[in-house]
């Protein structure tokens, strides 16, 4: 039996910050339990559904946390100043809130999840020092603590900007699953941090180990990116895009959002208009170039900084910009218009729940006659859900991949 496969004694008592569950609300249907030697923690997803079968936590997190106790070799000491970035739940940050760690996070989403995790445990929110990706992190860090992203480009970033705050001494270890940990994912530890190398995979789960080197030479950090837009796509044709890290399609007009523009009336306005899941703020860009009043939303702090510099790259006048779950942060009954380009993705998991709560949201804010327009692949069946909610919809444009929809509310 290799030591990746070995399994922690689920009652051993750990030093200074071990803390478990004991208190807490009633757990909900799509809760699960993480059981660790730490104690045992009532976990869920954010916004919380009953049917949500997904869970908040994976082998990765259990594979780090038994790291983190000894597993395969000593236990790491957590005395000094912990960072977790990414977690994507809460599930490491409320496991380790004894310790009082600092999270870092882009997803708007994680971080609530992380406030309701913690209060379900038992644990003041106090307990966990959050932080967004935008924000300064601490001086120093003596243990880093990293939930590999999906976005290679924006592990890259938060590297960089880690890298002046870690020492020779700082413990850094990597976790992921064995699909999500590539060549390149550990070029870059490499690159930016030190000495890399991972472990043996467990559960299909898979730690990275770095030696952080304070003198090696990391090079600029290269974002964010800026571009300009192609000709043919209405006002915005040539306008600079800015693209901070993790953004879909960072370097260039992804072709859903070029379809959408060109199926776009060329005047959206005046008006209020929600550019929902905004990304780098293209779309909502041509509403107010337009002489709309154009609210921009996204759950990822990184997304609505790149919007924000787009819009006041390219656009006079004044916009709002909103770190929100969808629509949640949107008055009801006071949008004319929320154009939107939904995801179908939460991290490896695939669903039409994002688009759905989009969907129903932008319902409730738009106005009597106020329209929503979607771009989608057409296999989504986005239509369907349109019809239930609306009463009806439009197919405005199609081609073999997308279709553009509008919706009005009645």
């Amino acid at each position: 039996m290799t030591n990746a496969d070995r399994q922690v004694p689920r009652r051993r008592v750990l030093p200074a910050c071990h803390w478990g569950s004991g208190g807490g609300v009633a757990s909900l249907t799509a809760m699960n339990r993480l059981t660790t030697s730490r104690g045992e923690f009532e976990l869920a997803r954010f916004p919380e559904d009953p049917r949500d079968q997904l869970r908040a936590w994976d082998a990765a997190d259990e594979y780090l946390l038994r790291h983190l106790d000894g597993i395969d070799g000593e236990p790491v000491d957590l005395s000094g100043q912990v960072v977790v970035l990414g977690d994507r739940w809460g599930a490491l940050v409320t496991a380790l809130a004894g310790c009082r760690p600092t999270q870092i996070s882009d997803s708007f989403l994680a971080q609530e999840a992380t406030r309701a995790n913690l209060r379900r445990n038992g644990a003041a929110e106090a307990a966990v020092h959050l932080l967004t990706s935008r924000d300064a992190p601490p001086e120093r860090i003596d243990v880093l603590l990293v939930r590999v992203p999906k976005s290679l480009a924006l592990l890259e970033d938060q590297l960089h900007r880690l890298a002046p705050h870690v020492h020779a001494g700082t413990v850094v270890v990597g976790a992921g699953m064995v699909t999500e940990i590539h060549t390149s994912t550990l070029r870059l530890f490499e690159r930016i941090l030190g000495p890399t190398k991972t472990s043996l995979a467990a559960k299909k789960a898979r730690l990275i180990h770095c030696a952080p080197d304070p003198a090696i030479d990391r090079g600029v950090n290269p974002w964010p990116l800026t571009y300009a837009l192609p000709d043919g796509i209405g006002a915005v044709s040539g306008r600079t895009v800015t693209s901070h890290a993790g953004v879909f399609c960072a370097d260039r007009l992804d072709v859903g959002t070029r379809f959408f523009l060109t199926s776009l009336p060329d005047r959206i306005g005046p008006g209020r208009v929600v550019d929902l899941g905004c990304g780098n703020g293209v779309v909502g860009l041509a509403a107010a170039l337009g002489g709309a009043e154009v609210t921009f939303v996204d759950e990822s702090h990184q997304a609505v900084a790149s919007a924000r510099a787009t819009f006041e790259a390219n656009a006079g006048g004044r916009a709002e910009f909103v770190v929100a779950d969808g629509m949640s942060g949107i008055p009801a009954g006071s949008v004319d218009v929320v154009l939107n380009n939904p995801p179908f993705h939460t991290h490896r998991a695939m669903s039409d729940d994002t688009a759905w709560r989009m969907f129903t949201g932008s319902r409730a804010a738009l106005r009597r006659g106020g329209e929503l327009w979607v771009v989608g692949n057409r296999h989504l069946g986005y239509h369907a859900k349109l019809r239930r909610l609306f009463g009806g919809c439009e197919v405005v444009a199609s081609n073999p991949k997308f279709v553009v929809l509008r919706a009005v509310r009645r």
